[in-house]
C-alpha cells in the first residue's frame, strides 16, 4: 500500500486470487507521467551527424522495399500512384494488350538515323513515320482508355473511376513493355476479369 512492496507470501497471494489470463492485459495501467516521459524526444539533435546516418539509413530501406515492390508487384510496398485494386486492374489491362505507343521510341530511334539522311524520300518517311504512328498511337489509347472505363464501372462502380486514371492508362500504355514499372504481372493475352 502507498509505494511498500510486497512480500513473497503477499504476491504469491495475490497470484492466487487474481492469475494471469491469456488475451488480458495482466498488467497496471502506466501512469500519464511515465507515459509522456517515454515519449519525449528533443527539438533539435544534439548528435546531427548521427541523426543524419539515421534519416539516410531509413530512407535507403524504404526505397529498397519500394523497389523490391515494384519488381515483384507486391501491394503492401508500392508507391500511393500504384496502390489499390483499380489501379492493378488498369496495369493488367494494359500489359495484356499490344499497344502502338509501346513501338514509338524503337520507330523514334528509326526515325533520328533517318533524320540525317537529306533526300526527298527520307523526309517524307519521317514525317509520315512520326506523325502517323503518333495519330494512330493517340487514338490506340482513347479507344483503350474507353474500354478500361467501362469495364472498371462495370467492376468497381463509377466513383472508383477518378480524376487520373485516364492518364495512368495512357502512359503505361506508351511506356516499352520491359521498361514498365511495376513490372507487369500478367502476359499478353491474359486480361483480369
Amino acid at each position: 500500500m502507498f509505494g511498500r512492496e510486497k512480500t513473497t507470501n503477499e504476491q504469491l497471494t495475490e497470484d492466487a486470487l487474481h492469475p494471469s489470463r491469456p488475451g488480458a492485459k495482466n498488467r497496471p495501467t502506466p501512469k500519464r507521467r511515465d507515459q509522456e516521459a517515454a515519449r519525449k524526444q528533443p527539438l533539435v539533435v544534439t548528435d546531427r551527424k548521427r541523426a543524419k546516418q539515421i534519416d539516410r539509413t531509413k530512407r535507403q530501406d524504404a526505397y529498397s522495399k519500394q523497389r523490391q515492390a515494384m519488381i515483384t508487384g507486391d501491394e503492401s510496398n508500392l508507391p500511393a500512384r500504384d496502390k489499390g485494386p483499380v489501379r492493378r486492374y488498369i496495369r493488367d489491362f494494359v500489359d495484356a494488350r499490344w499497344s502502338l505507343g509501346e513501338f514509338l521510341l524503337p520507330v523514334m530511334v528509326v526515325v533520328l538515323a533517318l533524320s540525317f539522311v537529306r533526300t526527298s524520300w527520307a523526309v517524307l518517311l519521317v514525317f509520315v513515320l512520326v506523325y502517323g504512328l503518333m495519330l494512330l498511337a493517340v487514338v490506340d489509347s482513347w479507344l483503350l482508355w474507353r474500354r478500361i472505363r467501362s469495364r472498371l464501372i462495370a467492376k468497381f462502380g463509377a466513383d472508383k473511376v477518378v480524376r487520373g486514371t485516364a492518364m495512368y492508362a495512357v502512359m503505361r500504355a506508351f511506356q516499352m513493355r520491359r521498361l514498365r514499372m511495376p513490372r507487369p504481372q500478367v502476359t499478353r493475352g491474359q486480361y483480369p476479369s
